[in-house]
C-alpha cells in the first residue's frame, strides 16, 4: 500500500446550484486535505478520506459567502469541516470507479456515490510522479440541513435543493 496526498495547489472541489431557478451559483473550497491509502492504479480496496474546511468558501461575492458560512447555512463556528470517507470502492471498468462512502456536512452524515475516474500517472517538472481523478456527484442540500431559502415573487425559490459536486484531483505520494 502506498500513500497519496491531495495537491492542494493543483485540486478543486467545486460545487453550482440553481438560482432563482434559472442560472447557477458556482463556487468552491480552498481549503482542504485528503489522502489515498492503497494502490493508486486501481482503487478497489483503498482507504479514502477528505475533510474541507467548511469556510474556505468562495462564491466571487462576499457577502453571499458570509451568509453561506452563518448558521442559515454550513455554521462554520459550530460545523468547521464537512468530510468524506469511502467505506466500499467498485471498479466500473477501464478507468472509472464508483466511490461509495460517508459525507458529513453539518451533524448530518449520509451516504453518496462519486462517479469516478482515473485520469493517470504523470512525472511533474521535478521528476515526481503525480495521479489524477475527476469525480461527481449531486445531494440534496435540504438532507443536510442546509434549508434557508427565500420564495420568489414569480414562484418558485432563490436557492435550489440539488447541489453538483465536482472534483478535479491531483495526488503526490505521501512524504
Amino acid at each position: 500500500m502506498t500513500k497519496w496526498t491531495v495537491d492542494a495547489s493543483h485540486t478543486n472541489i467545486s460545487f453550482s446550484v440553481k438560482h432563482m431557478m434559472v442560472s447557477k451559483v458556482r463556487g468552491n473550497f480552498g481549503g482542504f486535505e485528503g489522502t489515498i491509502d492503497g494502490n493508486i492504479e486501481d482503487l478497489t480496496g483503498a482507504a479514502i478520506d477528505f475533510k474541507i474546511d467548511a469556510s474556505s468558501i468562495n462564491t466571487n461575492s462576499v457577502d453571499r459567502d458570509n451568509h453561506l458560512r452563518s448558521a442559515d447555512f454550513f455554521d462554520t463556528e459550530t460545523y468547521p469541516a464537512i468530510t468524506f470517507t469511502a467505506t466500499d470502492i467498485v471498479k466500473k471498468g477501464g478507468n472509472k470507479y464508483d466511490l461509495n462512502g460517508d459525507i458529513t456536512i453539518k451533524d448530518v452524515t449520509k451516504k453518496i456515490t462519486f462517479e469516478a475516474e482515473f485520469e493517470g500517472i504523470g512525472k511533474n517538472p521535478w521528476g515526481v510522479e503525480v495521479a489524477a481523478f475527476e469525480a461527481e456527484t449531486k445531494i440534496s442540500r435540504k438532507e443536510f440541513g442546509l434549508t434557508w431559502n427565500q420564495l420568489l415573487e414569480t414562484g418558485g425559490a432563490l436557492v435550489g435543493d440539488d447541489i453538483k459536486i465536482t472534483l478535479e484531483l491531483q495526488f503526490n505520494p505521501a512524504q
